[in-house]
């Protein structure tokens, strides 16, 4: 059982990382025209930040609310 303070948390987890982990991974497709190390190095960390959302989602459907 998991508390409705927890389960908010954990929603606004998993939108600021995928969304954070998309647009970082677009930022570096385009920065890997310039420095390609950097943009690779955007481009993992943003594909694991999105990957931990999607991962996230998941754990959010399984997760039982306390009822009162």
């Amino acid at each position: 059982m998991f508390t409705e303070k927890t389960i908010r948390r954990v929603e606004n987890a998993v939108w600021i990382l995928l969304y954070g982990g998309l647009l970082t991974l677009v930022l570096g497709l385009f920065t890997q025209r310039a420095d390609d190390d950097l943009g690779l190095a955007l481009v993992v960390g943003g594909g694991i930040a999105a990957a931990l959302g999607a991962v996230l989602i998941y754990l959010r459907s399984r997760m039982n609310s306390k009822q009162k």
